[in-house]
C-alpha cells in the first residue's frame, strides 16, 4: 500500500469495479485485486467503498457487496416530494438520496417507485430526473373537493402532491362541493394536465373534529372501519371460542398482574412473581396468545397484516384487530382465563440463572393503571406492594447493566392532551417516564432480547429466519452535523472511538437533563440515528446495544409481533416456518412501512389538536423556542403549551432573511440577524386554522427571560 498515494485508492478501487463491470465485489474481493492485505491497508479501502457509496459512484446492492453506479445506468427507488415540488428518491444501498428538481418528476406521485437518470450536480450532492414510474404506489388521498358543472377537482390535505386530482361528475359518490373526501387514483394519461380520481369515502366538513380524524387515518392509507366479513369472523372466534387448556403450563394460582395507561382496554402484557425456595423468583412474562384465536391466513389475519399497527390519535385507538378480539378475548383483563405465550426466568437479582417458553394460562389477579404502581413504588400502601417492590428493585438493576453494556437512555418526556368528556383538549400533560414505566419496558425488553436470541443464536443447529427489530449505527455525517450544532451550546462529545459512542452519548444526555436546551439537543441527537426498522438480516439494535432483538409482547397492536409468536411456535415444535425468507423479509418492509405512516397519522392528529387547544388564544404573546428551521420558514413551540407554530421568512421584519443549510440557522442577509435552534424567542399567535392544521405566528423579540 504504500508505494499507492491514499488519494488515489477510490480511483484504484473504481478501476477495478470497471474491469469488472457486471460484478459485486466486496472489500477483501477488491483489496486481493489491488493485491492489498494488511489490516490497515483493507481497512482503508473500507472506508473509501463508504466515501464511494456517498458520491454516487458505486451501489451497496447488499450488505457488504457493491456495483459501480454509472452515470447512464438507471437506479430504482421511492421518490418522496417536498413542498417546493422537488423530490428526493429513496434508492437501496444508496447512502444518500437523489434530489429531482421539480421540472424533472415527470408524472411520478408521492411513493411511486420510478427509475431515475443521474444528472451531473454541483457540491457533490447526487441529482437526477425521473425517466418513469416502474410501479404506482398505492394512492389513497384525502383531500376537499370542488365540483363545478361538468367536473370536479379534489385539493389534497398533504403538501407531497402538486396539484389537484381531475374527479369525474360520475365519480364523485354523494360529496357535496367542499367536503372532505378520499379519492383513488386511477390514471395519468400522457399530455393530460391533472391525474384521474375516483372518491372512494365520503368523510365530512373539512375542519370538523371528526372528519379530521378520519382524514388523518386515510390520509396515512389506514381502512376508517373493518369489512364486515372480518367482524363477523371475529365475532364467530368469540362465540366457538373452545376452552381447551390442556397443552398449556398452568399459571392460575401464581400471582399475576397488568400494568397499564389508565385508559387502556387491550392488555397485552402481564407480569407473574413467585418467591422459589432456594431464595431465588422465578419472573413470568406473559403476552395475549394473539395467533391461539387467529389463524394464519384468515380473514382476520390478513386485515391485520394489512393494517399491521394500532394506530394511536389523540382521542382514540384505531385498533389492528376488531375490538372483540383486542379489547375482549385476547386483552388480559383480570379474573378472566386467558391464553399467553411466556417467557418464564428463574432470577437471582438481576442475573438471569434460566429461562424456559412456554404457551400458558393465567389468571390475572389485578389490573393496575402506572400511576397506582408509582405510588406504591414511592411509599404509598397498596395490592401486592412486596412483589411490586422486588419487581423494580430487580428492574432498576437489569437498566443500570444494560446502560453501561451500552444502552442509550434518551430522557422521555411526552406531551399529551387533557380530555373534557366531548374529546375536547382542556389542559396539557407532560408525561414523565417515572420508574413504574421502566420496570414494565425493562422486562419486555428482556423477554424481546431472549426470544431473539433464542432463535437467532441457538445452542444446537442452525439459526432460523425471523422478523428482526433492528437499529444500524447513525451515519458519520450526520453525527458529525449533530456534534457541530451542540457545540453552539458548549458542549463537546469525548469519545475514544465509535464503539465508545454510546457511552459518550449517555455523558452528553446526562449533562443536559434539566437544562433549557435538553429538549432540542435531545431532538437532534434523535434525528442524528437511523431509523428502527423490521427485517429478517438481523445487524443488532444500536440503541439498546442488543445484539439480537425483536418484538414479541405486543401482538394485539403489532403484526411483526404476530409473526414473532407465530414462527416461535413453529420452532419450538422443531417445525419448519412455513414461509419463504422472501415472503417474509416482504412483511417486514411492510410492517415498517405502516409503522411509518401510523407515526404520520399520529402527527397529523397532535397537529389538529394544537390548532384546536389554541383557539381561543390568537392575538396573545407568548415564550417560545425555535425547534425547526426551513429554507420556507422557523417553527416555534410555545413554551406555555408546548404548540408549535410557524413564523415564515417572508413575514420577518427588517432585513432579507434565508436558510442557511450549512450552518442550519436562520440569517438576515444585511444584518447578520440569526435564529438557531433552542434560540428563545417572544413570539405572537396570529392565526390557527383548523382545515390547514397551522398554527402561524409572528416574531417579537428575542425572549428576556
Amino acid at each position: 500500500m504504500a508505494k499507492h498515494k491514499k488519494g488515489n485508492l477510490g480511483n484504484m478501487i473504481l478501476e477495478v469495479f470497471r474491469e469488472s463491470a457486471n460484478d459485486s465485489l466486496n472489500y477483501k474481493q477488491i483489496s486481493g485485486r489491488l493485491s492489498i492485505s494488511n489490516k490497515a491497508s483493507r481497512k482503508l479501502v473500507a472506508q473509501s467503498l463508504d466515501k464511494l457509496v456517498k458520491t454516487g459512484k458505486l451501489i451497496e446492492e447488499e450488505r457488504g457487496k457493491y456495483r459501480l453506479a454509472h452515470q447512464s445506468r438507471n437506479l430504482t427507488g421511492i421518490i418522496d416530494f417536498v413542498r417546493s415540488g422537488a423530490a428526493y428518491v429513496r434508492v437501496t444501498g444508496l447512502s444518500e438520496d437523489i434530489f429531482i428538481p421539480a421540472s424533472d418528476v415527470g408524472l411520478a406521485l408521492q411513493g411511486d417507485e420510478v427509475s431515475v437518470a443521474l444528472k451531473k450536480a454541483k457540491a457533490k450532492k447526487l441529482k437526477g430526473r425521473v425517466l418513469e414510474v416502474s410501479k404506482r404506489a398505492l394512492h389513497h388521498i384525502t383531500g376537499t373537493l370542488e365540483v363545478f358543472a361538468k367536473f370536479a377537482f379534489l385539493k389534497p390535505d398533504s403538501q407531497k402532491y402538486r396539484g389537484d386530482f381531475f374527479v369525474p361528475l360520475n365519480k364523485i359518490m354523494h360529496a357535496k362541493d367542499g367536503e372532505k373526501v378520499v379519492v383513488e387514483f386511477k390514471d395519468w394519461p400522457e399530455g393530460a394536465d391533472s391525474p384521474i380520481a375516483y372518491v372512494v369515502d365520503v368523510i365530512g366538513p373539512p375542519g370538523e373534529q371528526e372528519s379530521e380524524m378520519l382524514a388523518a387515518l386515510a390520509g396515512a392509507g389506514f381502512p376508517l372501519r373493518f369489512p364486515p366479513e372480518v367482524l363477523h369472523e371475529a365475532d364467530r372466534i368469540r362465540n366457538e371460542a373452545k376452552n381447551d387448556w390442556s397443552d398449556r403450563e398452568d399459571f392460575r394460582s401464581v400471582t399475576t398482574f397488568t400494568i397499564d395507561p389508565h385508559d387502556a382496554k387491550d392488555f397485552d402484557d402481564a407480569l407473574s412473581f413467585k418467591q422459589l425456595e432456594d431464595g431465588c423468583v422465578e419472573v413470568g412474562v406473559h403476552i395475549a396468545d394473539v395467533t391461539h384465536y387467529m389463524a394464519d391466513g384468515s380473514l382476520l389475519d390478513v386485515e391485520a397484516q394489512k393494517r399491521a399497527t394500532s394506530v394511536y390519535l389523540v382521542d382514540r385507538v384505531v385498533p389492528m384487530l376488531p375490538e372483540v378480539l383486542s379489547n375482549e378475548l385476547c386483552s388480559l383483563r383480570p379474573n378472566e382465563e386467558k391464553a399467553c405465550f411466556s417467557c418464564i426466568f428463574k432470577m437471582k437479582g438481576s442475573k438471569v440463572l434460566g429461562f424456559r417458553i412456554a404457551r400458558t394460562l393465567i389468571l390475572s389477579d389485578h389490573r393496575f393503571a402506572y400511576e397506582d404502581v408509582q405510588e406504591i413504588l414511592e411509599g404509598a400502601e397498596g395490592k401486592y406492594k412486596e412483589e411490586l417492590l422486588a419487581l423494580n428493585s430487580i428492574a432498576k438493576t437489569m437498566r443500570v447493566e444494560r446502560l453501561a453494556a451500552g444502552a442509550l437512555a434518551f430522557n422521555k418526556t411526552e406531551v399529551r392532551f387533557e380530555l373534557d368528556e366531548n374529546k375536547k383538549p382542556i389542559g396539557i400533560l407532560l408525561k414523565v417516564q417515572k420508574d413504574a414505566h421502566k420496570m414494565i419496558e425493562e422486562f419486555m425488553l428482556l423477554a424481546n432480547k431472549t426470544i431473539a436470541t433464542y432463535v437467532g443464536k441457538p445452542t444446537k443447529g442452525e439459526a432460523k429466519i425471523f422478523p428482526y427489530r433492528v437499529h444500524d449505527k447513525p451515519d458519520f455525517d450526520k453525527l458529525t452535523d449533530f456534534f457541530k450544532f451542540i457545540s453552539k451550546f458548549g458542549y463537546k462529545v469525548h469519545m475514544k472511538g465509535t464503539k465508545d459512542l454510546p457511552r459518550a452519548l449517555n455523558e452528553l444526555l446526562g449533562q443536559i437533563k434539566g437544562k433549557p436546551e435538553e429538549d432540542v439537543i435531545s431532538m437532534m441527537a434523535i434525528r442524528s440515528m437511523a431509523k428502527a426498522i423490521y427485517t429478517t438480516d438481523n445487524i443488532g439494535h444500536f440503541g439498546l446495544g442488543f445484539p439480537y432483538y425483536v418484538h414479541f409482547t405486543s401482538p394485539i397492536r403489532r403484526y411483526p409481533d404476530v409473526l414473532v409468536h407465530r414462527l416461535l411456535g413453529c420452532y419450538l415444535k422443531n417445525q419448519s416456518a412455513g414461509i419463504t425468507p422472501d415472503d417474509l423479509e416482504d412483511l417486514c418492509e411492510h410492517s415498517s412501512e405502516r409503522e411509518r405512516k401510523a407515526a404520520e397519522a399520529e402527527r397529523a392528529s397532535t397537529k389538529y389538536f394544537q390548532v384546536l387547544f389554541v383557539q381561543d388564544s390568537v392575538g396573545k404573546d407568548f415564550e417560545g423556542i425555535v425547534s425547526g428551521v426551513t429554507e420556507w420558514g422557523m417553527f416555534v413551540e410555545m413554551t406555555e403549551n408546548k404548540c408549535e407554530g410557524l413564523i415564515r421568512l417572508r413575514e420577518l421584519q427588517g432585513d432579507y432573511f434565508f436558510f442557511d443549510e450549512k450552518e442550519f440557522c436562520i440569517r438576515g442577509q444585511n444584518t447578520g440577524q440569526e435564529f438557531h435552534l433552542g434560540q428563545k424567542v417572544r413570539v405572537r399567535l396570529d392565526a390557527a386554522n383548523l382545515q390547514s392544521k397551522q398554527i402561524d405566528l409572528s416574531y417579537i423579540s428575542d425572549s428576556v427571560s
